[in-house]
């Protein structure tokens, strides 16, 4: 079986690619997971943080409160009943709906009777009863004479105690079973026109879902305290307006603070006594007329983001710098909570949080292991390159060292012999003067090479510490000259000097020579026979400005930014018969810039270059440590 090569970019995308199937995988194990009690309290805290839902209006209570008790010295009876239905009759409401059995009122079968009679004279009277019939046992639901006449419709109250978030809240209601209408729904349809009897027709509800056999929504609350109840008594003694319960549903109901039957935990809070289940009917009511109730986003899009999320984190986790991932990961949490929040707060659209938050998490502490190993194995592997480096850079300085140093001795001696022989040249033919001159020109190449290299072995060793002194730049630039005044000569080269008086500054003498010489000898090297040479020299803006330009090759456009670096050497030049070793303008830099200097150059191709030195004025010892560190 023939084995297939892989590149290097092939490689590449294949890791890019198993990275992208890990975080897949992960987020598609942890959509697995059911994490309701986590994301309902997400749920919890985008309801509890968004405005309110002004209420439609439409709903009114009336609570048997601890006032009606002090004032009748007990719990209402039937009469106290007939009373309040009496009263409610004549204010004409739309429906008045019982959330407590009327079998548990105290009075006698006659009284009993005489309430349900009361409670046929209104408009619609319903029971609401806690619980879902069977389908095929709605019979179940009607109560014993003399109350079977009244119309009972499930209305159960909600909470999350065996399934979703298991935490005893109420968040849903319950809007149809095996196709009966709630209370809720039958109202609600009265008010917004809707329709409820058709499956289709039911979708214009917002935030259906089934369940279970039911149809549910979730119910957009309100906090505590927003229908303000009307006492049970006040109703009794007619202190009220008829017009607040014209046309309006109202519910009656219990708000003693005695029995935790009556009340709920709510999204807001998790007390025993948060609402009463009075106004938890007039929540439901209520979203099903505004029709708000928040819309949860289908579960393809919980496993799109968590993927995206898993995604995103596996790539900042292996590939990002750690603090800048830290980042990048909060700022991707901030920003996914800020939409989620907008979008649940705007739109009532319930964005999922829990999965794609958590695969941050477990994505992060997952791949962290693997990123501190690959990171510890470079690390390794940077240590003992890092260590083999600085040991062949040890190597190469004492090479160079000993190899300089072992090479001036005998040059110097060749360089020796041969002047002596050219100093008595009488008895010597042409030929062997020509062989002279060359052994001569041979060995000064080679004495300006040995001692650049020697200055950019220091130079690398950082061993070059300034040694400063009050120089005239001038009288530094007339000597280099002078010295130069051979070399210029044999190609007929005339060096024009055009100094401004200056002040001495503080410098380095010897690197400074370095560099004016370095400048001169090029510009002559380059320069045609019969030529000039300009050597200049200016104070502008607290610095000694000194330039050399020649009338030589000149140097291209592109090639201008690299005339400075280590070993570089114009194409001009290497067609040039001019041998160099391309550290001149280098060590120039370097010994400038050491300084506080700069050097430049402007260059023209076939029309010369002009080099220039800025040096400051005010160069202080105090700066010579810093700069050799």
């Amino acid at each position: 079986m023939k084995l297939i090569k892989l590149g290097p970019q092939q490689k590449e995308w294949l890791i890019r690619l198993l990275r992208i199937a890990l975080a897949l995988g992960i987020a598609v194990l942890l959509s697995q997971f059911n994490l309701d009690y986590l994301e309902s309290w997400t749920y919890d805290l985008r309801m509890q943080s968004k405005r309110p839902t002004p209420p439609s209006g439409h709903v009114v209570t009336v609570a048997i409160d601890p006032q009606t008790v002090e004032e009748l010295k007990r719990d209402p009876n039937a009469m106290d009943h007939v009373r309040l239905l009496g009263r409610l009759a004549a204010a004409r409401p739309r429906a008045v709906v019982y959330i407590n059995p009327p079998n548990e009122i105290d009075g006698t079968f006659e009284e009993m009777k005489l309430f349900a009679d009361s409670a046929l004279q209104l408009n619609q009277f319903i029971v609401a009863a806690n619980r879902l019939p069977i389908k095929g046992q709605e019979e179940q639901l009607k109560l014993d004479a003399p109350l079977d006449r009244l119309t009972v419709l499930p209305g159960p109250k909600t909470s999350d105690q065996k399934i979703f978030a298991k935490d005893d809240v109420t968040r849903r209601l319950i809007f149809s079973y095996h196709g009966a209408p709630s209370l809720h729904a039958l109202i609600a349809s009265s008010y917004n026109g809707l329709r409820y009897d058709d499956l289709h027709a039911m979708q214009d509800f917002r935030g259906i879902f089934d369940f279970l056999g039911t149809y549910q929504a979730f119910i957009d609350f309100r906090p505590s305290g927003t229908y303000r109840p009307v006492s049970f008594a006040q109703v009794l003694n007619g202190n009220f307006k008829a017009e607040d319960f014209r046309d309006k549903v109202v519910f009656v109901g219990a708000d003693t603070v005695i029995s935790s039957a009556d009340y709920i935990r709510t999204p807001y809070s998790r007390e025993v006594v948060a609402m009463s289940t009075l106004e938890m009917h007039a929540n439901m009511t209520d979203t099903l007329i505004l029709n708000s109730a928040p819309r949860k986003g289908p579960d393809w899009l919980d496993l799109l983001l968590t993927s995206l999320i898993s995604i995103l984190t596996v790539y900042v986790v292996l590939s990002v710098r750690p603090a800048r991932g830290l980042l990048i990961l909060m700022a991707t949490m901030i920003s996914f909570a800020v939409v989620a929040y907008v979008s649940f707060a705007g739109l009532g659209f319930w964005i999922g949080m829990a999965h794609p938050l958590l695969s941050i998490f477990i994505c992060y502490y997952f791949f962290i292991p693997y990123r501190l190993i690959m990171e510890n194995r470079r690390s390794w592997e940077y240590y003992q390159r890092n260590r083999l480096l600085t040991q062949v850079e040890e190597l190469k300085s004492n090479f160079l060292r000993m190899m300089s140093h072992d090479l001036k001795t005998p040059l110097a001696r060749i360089q020796g012999m041969a002047d002596m022989v050219m100093a008595d040249a009488s008895q010597l033919s042409p030929s062997q003067k020509e062989a002279l001159a060359t052994i001569n020109r041979s060995s000064e190449e080679l004495s300006e090479f040995i001692g650049s290299i020697l200055s950019l072995g220091r130079i690398e060793s950082k061993e070059i510490k300034l040694q400063l002194h009050s120089r005239d730049v001038n009288t530094l630039l007339a000597d280099v000259i002078k010295k130069s005044e051979y070399l210029a000569a044999k190609k007929g080269i005339k060096v024009i000097p055009e100094f401004e008086p200056l002040f001495s500054i503080k410098l380095d003498e010897d690197l400074i020579r370095q560099v004016f010489t370095n400048l001169i000898e090029n510009a002559i090297k380059y320069s045609p026979e019969n030529s000039k040479i300009l050597v200049s020299t200016e104070e502008i803006n607290g610095h000694i400005v000194i330039q050399v330009a020649d009338q030589g090759i000149g140097i291209p456009d592109e090639e201008l930014g690299h005339v400075f670096e280590k070993f570089y050497r114009s194409n001009e030049v290497k067609n040039s018969p001019v041998k160099g070793s391309g550290l001149g303008l280098y060590l120039s830099r370097y010994f400038v810039e050491l300084h506080r200097g700069r050097i430049s150059v402007e260059s023209e191709l076939g029309k010369g270059s002009t080099f220039t030195v800025e040096l400051p004025m005010s160069l202080e010892n105090s700066e010579v440590q810093s700069l050799s560190n």
